[in-house]
């Protein structure tokens, strides 16, 4: 134990002697280990101690603490955002080279509070997750959302330890503009149904976080080629994190949504087949409503049977197009309602309710048959 508090201390030492020594002393600055140490617990929360609390707990309706929570993030976001271009970005910093400031200039030193208050909102996102759980929403806490919300922080603490400020912070400009839009799109979807129709922009936030990521590599490895006063070790962490979490944010994307897509094309490939006996034929464009199956032959009002005293109307399990005995399908608009059997008192006919279709695979045309044949065999004089 001796020998590995010696090894920490001699890391932290390294990392004293040529770090920012305007963030030396600040909050969760002197060494890495408690970052980490925050990190780790809350994947050991989210992964395995919060599901397994929740396991046979009802979810947690957070509606009005979610809207708080949301609204606030994007205020803070915002301020992030201001604080980042005020530091530098709105006109002082060049997009092709910005060495890191070291001195306590009013714009340098606004620059390092916006880094270290960055780094404060990473632990901040936490929560996203805890809601998750809380909620027992635990098809939403991916690998994608553990390692994108667990690696920030101890990312961004190396960049406040030694560069806070400069070419890297082009990251954290980037990154709270997008948390503007990803939290207000939170915040309206945690505010009710009624919002949803405002909501039709979901699929392209994924798209603005996977374009994020390569402007933050195109910005990041651009120094690999050109001479700037700023360290490589930072180009290629901070490349590095974009390429890696763009690649993650790319699969999420493809399965999320281009695996819908593909599954929607095959049901039109299909006939537009959908379940629970709606078949909706491509030529004929018909919408059948087809019979489920009874358990018993015998019509009682369980079974949702209804008589028929009309001339030749089936009522409630009618066939549309039936008209005095007479068998009409107008350009195969042919609709049988949902109805598990039909029961004509003055026909005495007992049609039992054929399959429960769900492929349209002839079971209503055998039904619109065998009435129209019975009720053509009734009509006609002996």
């Amino acid at each position: 134990m001796a020998l590995i508090m010696k090894y920490i201390e001699s890391i932290n030492r390294y990392m004293d002697s040529h770090s920012d020594s305007r963030t030396k002393d600040w909050p969760m600055m002197s060494s890495p280990f408690p970052t980490l140490a925050v990190c780790l617990t809350y994947v050991y929360l989210v992964k395995v101690l919060g599901p397994r609390l929740m396991e046979n707990r009802k979810p947690l309706h957070l509606q009005n603490l979610l809207v708080v929570y949301n609204a606030s993030q994007v205020v803070f976001s915002a301020w992030l955002f201001y604080e980042c271009l005020m530091g530098g970005w709105w006109g002082a910093y060049s997009f092709r080279c910005q060495p890191v400031d070291y001195t306590d200039s009013p714009t340098s030193r606004r620059m390092v509070h916006a880094c270290w208050w960055y780094y404060f909102s990473k632990f901040t996102e936490f929560m996203d997750t805890m809601f998750f759980v809380l909620r027992k929403k635990t098809s939403q806490v991916t690998t994608l959302h553990v390692i994108h919300h667990g690696c920030m922080p101890m990312s961004v603490w190396f960049g406040v330890k030694f560069t806070p400020g400069g070419h890297s912070t082009f990251f954290g400009l980037l990154n709270t503009f997008v948390h503007i839009v990803m939290y207000t799109y939170y915040m309206f979807s945690a505010m009710g149904p009624q919002y949803q129709k405002y909501l039709w922009w979901k699929k392209y936030l994924t798209t603005l976080q996977m374009v994020q990521f390569i402007l933050i590599m195109v910005h990041a490895f651009q120094l690999l080629f050109i001479d700037c006063n700023y360290p490589k070790a930072f180009v290629w962490w901070i490349g590095m994190h974009a390429v890696m979490f763009f690649f993650l944010f790319n699969e999420f994307y493809k399965a999320a949504y281009k695996n819908r897509l593909m599954k929607k094309n095959a049901q039109l490939a299909n006939g537009h087949a959908k379940p629970n006996g709606y078949c909706k034929s491509i030529n004929a464009h018909d919408d059948l409503f087809l019979p489920q199956p009874v358990a018993t032959a015998t019509p009682t009002a369980a079974t949702a049977t209804t008589e028929a005293k009309a001339n030749g109307t089936l009522a409630n399990g009618h066939a549309n197009g039936l008209k005095n005995g007479y068998k009409q399908l107008a350009n195969g608009n042919g609709n049988v309602a949902n109805g598990n059997a039909v029961h004509s008192k003055t026909n005495g006919i007992l049609l039992n309710g054929y399959g429960n279709g769900s492929n349209g695979n002839g079971y209503a045309t055998k039904l619109l048959d065998d009435v129209a044949q019975e009720l053509t065999h009734r009509k006609t004089p002996k």
